[in-house]
């Protein structure tokens, strides 16, 4: 009683002083000085040292020891907050005892709806780094890696007593915690969405499917109202899939899958600068140059995470259907301004012009790492509230010293959940929907707070009462506010219900993200020809808007074969030369690529879209690799009787797919800047340990790299086996500039007979087979963010496909993972430490045999001895170092 008569007290001051403040003091209030030490401080004192635009201001809700290291919140029907506490995570630099079973779900509960919460019921405990929950009304996903658990309490005490496994696939037990399976988003289409991890799943017939798709983002997701699903990565602020992620699982040949995780960002970044309100040099790369502005501040975001989007109705309407994310390394949450500029989305800071943020805090502790929209209609911010937030896996050697030299180590076991309000900020009362009537719940389809609405599809759609069909029927048909025509139409499919008429009226209605989505839909009936839902599918292949676009390029791919290649061809013709619609289309060719391409070669005139839709058609085809299809494509480039700019494009596609060509439609790349740090890497991967400031200066004016000896085959980089030699030849010989084109690719294709054909590598042992397959797992735990499932990524990270450093001289690549790398695109960092002599030798193994490498296996005994032959090094090899590497 004491502890709650003292929150409460504390609550009311804090409140009325951080009120006062955001109204007296300037705004944005600009750099402001700190003390060199941060010191915790309590939550009333915590409260002042934030800074708001006018108007608004930042509640406590919730303060250790209530919670505790606090890493997600959800909200179950009746409003009760649950929490994902992780107190496993950096107790120390070593992260002693990460894995031991400490990790809780507990319920918050505000018992007398005065804004705090003052019970608490641990719902379960004795969790390995849990980090995410989805409630249910069944029980409670609880994400667990590598397994996702459904937790029931059988009894009503709010405490689990029975657990089902869901999947074993979420995640990797071993997996680093910055980057490992997180999410459960229920979004609108009655999918749970997941990031850093290929499934995703939904509740069906009283059992849980689960599927393939593409890992996406890497903490955190969120949705709009027209059911976009939203991402970022580290330092990348905001992605949008533009079309559903699922539809590139389809064709696994594609160059790449514009439109799904597609950047928000500016042509230029803009999205992600960053404006703290303190100085804050202890960020993981702050001895790198341009990373720290003069003043001491990050110039970019570092750790930006777990989108939301606002969709409430207790907040000014200027905030509806903004984004918000966090950055736990700068203590702020960033306000971002979506809009449509007629052609796609675009986003920006909402106060990039007087370079300010939403909320910002002087108090360094302040480690927001998740948001939430409320069932009252506000806006929840979770804070870690501790010193250590960089993963020991990531951590330089320039923030070990920084967090050592400023007492942060064992600032910990803390936590606070706030609220954000407006002075305008009238709260909800508690949803009370656990027992709701399914007619209430049909009628919660059309509240003003998309947390309701959400929550009432999600109630609906688990119950599955066929009673409420006709109520559904009559929103999907009439309501006037097309959210809830949305709603109610993935209510109806969500319990099979939804009938073809429900379609047919939603394609033509005059809201484009009922039509977007009345396209999806359709996909239930587009195999069927004896409705006419293919022909008022195809109606929509001249509509202008950008999504309905857009997403029917996607839909085109599920028509029977023998029905798509006409509407796909006819698609590419039109939009081409939209990126983003040129690979939803080319997703659903599978089988059919050489009958579309057929089509687009009948048209002897060239435009951009018909030059760009043959080039990628060519280059998803050679990436298939299979024979007789390559052999076609290379005879259509080698008949003179073509016109030039066919031959060309056919040739292009060759060049795309095997020597990585520029692909059309895509970005300009940027300038590579030697001393700037990886782009979308976390933390400290490209990084060096022991690294400073003078020593980054330095590196970049070293001279260029020498390339390392090959011994392997020179067989590296993608490759097109054919089984007998291809018209291509005759163009080669002609010479020019066409023939020296087709040289290039030719030295990438192999045939029977083929002079000067490199000897096959040489076939893995079982042992080495062993190793190579547990190098591929340590490969996707630590590796693949930064240098990509296909070793080929963009500049973020060293080419591993192909690379001379990689296959040749097995010593090289082994002194990079031990002591790190200052290379010319950044710094990779050791891993000598975290890595054995065996994971080591089996993670090189697998790398020197995948993508086309064809580099001796590594053993074990060959890292030990090199581990030991420089077991002094304290620094990063340089690339002339490696370069005078023999063994």
């Amino acid at each position: 009683m004491r502890f709650r008569a003292f929150r409460i007290a504390v609550l009311f001051t804090a409140a009325a002083v951080a009120g006062v403040a955001s109204q007296n003091r300037p705004w944005p209030p600009g750099l402001q000085q700190v003390p060199d030490v941060s010191l915790p401080l309590s939550p009333a004192d915590a409260l002042t040292k934030f800074s708001m635009p006018p108007g608004y201001h930042i509640e406590l809700v919730a303060a250790e020891p209530m919670v505790q290291e606090p890493v997600m919140i959800d909200f179950d029907a009746d409003g009760r907050m649950w929490v994902v506490e992780m107190p496993g995570y950096m107790r120390d630099f070593q992260a002693s005892g990460e894995h031991e079973p400490v990790g809780r779900v507990v319920v918050l509960e505000d018992t007398n709806n005065d804004g705090t919460m003052d019970k608490r019921t641990v719902f379960q405990d004795g969790l390995d780094l849990a980090r995410w929950i989805k409630v249910l009304d069944r029980g409670v996903l609880v994400a667990e890696p590598p397994n996702l658990w459904l937790f029931q309490d059988t009894d009503g005490d709010l405490k689990a007593d029975r657990k089902e496994l869901v999947t074993n696939r979420y995640g990797r037990h071993e997996g680093n915690v910055e980057h490992n399976a997180n999410s459960l988003l229920w979004a609108l289409d009655n999918w749970m969405y997941t990031s850093e991890v290929d499934i995703y799943l939904r509740l069906k017939n009283g059992k849980f499917d689960v599927q393939p798709t593409l890992s996406r983002g890497q903490w955190g997701a969120t949705q709009d109202d027209a059911g976009r699903i939203y991402r970022d990565t580290n330092e990348s602020a905001l992605h949008v899939d533009l079309v559903p992620a699922k539809y590139f699982v389809r064709q696994p040949n594609l160059l790449r899958t514009r439109g799904s995780h597609e950047s928000l960002n500016g042509d230029n970044g803009e999205l992600n600068i960053v404006w703290p309100i303190r100085p804050t040099r202890g960020v993981n790369r702050g001895y790198q140059a341009g990373i720290l502005r003069p003043d001491g501040t990050l110039a970019k975001f570092t750790s930006v995470c777990t989108p939301v989007v606002y969709r409430g109705d207790r907040l000014p309407a200027e905030l509806y259907g903004n984004v918000f994310v966090v950055d736990p390394t700068v203590n702020l949450v960033r306000r971002i301004v979506l809009s449509d500029n007629g052609s796609t989305l675009v986003a920006r800071n909402a106060y990039e012009d007087v370079k300010g943020e939403f909320l910002a805090s002087t108090d360094e502790l302040f480690r927001p790492v998740n948001l939430s929209m409320g069932p009252d209609g506000t806006l929840y911010v979770v804070d870690m509230y501790r010193g250590i937030i960089q993963h020991k896996g990531y951590m330089t050697e320039y923030l070990h010293d920084y967090v050592q030299a400023h007492k942060l180590e064992q600032i910990s076991s803390r936590g606070r959940i706030y609220r954000i309000v407006h002075e305008s900020t009238r709260r909800d009362g508690p949803p009370a929907m656990s027992r709701a009537t399914p007619a209430r719940l049909v009628e919660g389809l059309s509240h003003p707070n998309g947390w309701r609405r959400d929550k009432a599809q999600e109630l609906l759609v688990q119950r599955a009462d066929k009673s409420v069909v006709p109520a559904l029927r009559k929103l999907a048909q009439s309501a006037a506010d097309w959210r809830t025509r949305l709603h109610a139409l993935w209510t109806l499919d969500g319990i099979d219900a939804i009938e073809p008429a429900d379609v047919l009226q939603a394609l033509a209605h005059p809201s484009r993200d009922v039509r977007v989505s009345a396209v999806r839909l359709s996909e239930r009936w587009l195999g069927d020809p004896n409705t006419p839902m293919q022909s008022a599918v195809l109606k929509l292949l001249g509509d202008n808007d950008w999504a309905v676009r857009r997403q029917l390029a996607a839909t085109l791919g599920e028509l029977p074969v023998g029905s798509k290649e006409a509407a796909i061809a006819a698609l590419l013709e039109r939009n081409g030369n939209d990126p983003v619609a040129m690979d939803a289309a080319l997703s659903g060719l599978r089988g059919s690529e050489l009958a579309v391409l057929e089509r687009l070669l009948q048209a002897t005139a060239e435009t951009p879209q018909r030059n760009a839709a043959i080039t990628m058609l060519v280059a998803m085809i050679v990436r298939g690799g299979e024979d007789a299809a390559s052999q076609t494509v290379l005879q259509r480039v080698a008949d003179e009787s073509r016109p030039a700019w066919q031959r060309s494009a056919l040739l292009r596609g060759a060049e795309v797919a095997l020597l990585a060509a520029t692909l059309p439609g895509n970005p300009p790349p940027a300038p590579i800047d030697p001393t700037a740090p990886c782009a979308t890497c976390p933390g400290g991967r490209g990084e060096s340990r022991g690294r400073n400031y003078a020593e980054m200066q330095a590196s970049a004016a070293r001279p260029a790299p020498v390339p390392a000896p090959v011994t392997a085959p020179a067989r590296s980089g993608p490759r097109l086996i054919l089984n007998r030699e291809p018209a291509l030849m005759a163009v080669a010989a002609r010479g020019g500039d066409f023939g020296t084109r087709a040289t290039r690719v030719l030295d990438r294709v192999e045939w029977p007979g083929k002079p000067g054909a490199a000897a096959a590598a040489v076939p893995l042992t079982p042992a080495e087979q062993k190793r190579f397959a547990a190098g591929q797992e340590i490969y996707k735990n630590l590796c693949e963010a930064c240098h990509g499932a296909d070793g080929r990524e963009q500049q973020v990270a060293a080419t591993l496909a192909g690379s001379s450093a990689v296959v040749g001289i097995a010593g090289v690549p082994i002194r990079v993972l031990l002591h790190g790398k200052d290379g010319s695109i950044g710094e990779m960092p050791a891993h000598g430490e975290t890595l054995s002599d065996e994971e080591i030798a089996s993670v090189l193994t697998y790398v020197r045999r995948s993508w086309g490498n064809a580099g001796a296996p590594i053993d074990t005994a060959s890292v030990k001895d090199i581990r030991g032959a420089t077991a002094g090094r304290a620094k990063p090899w340089t690339e002339p170092e490696l370069s005078a590497i023999t063994r």
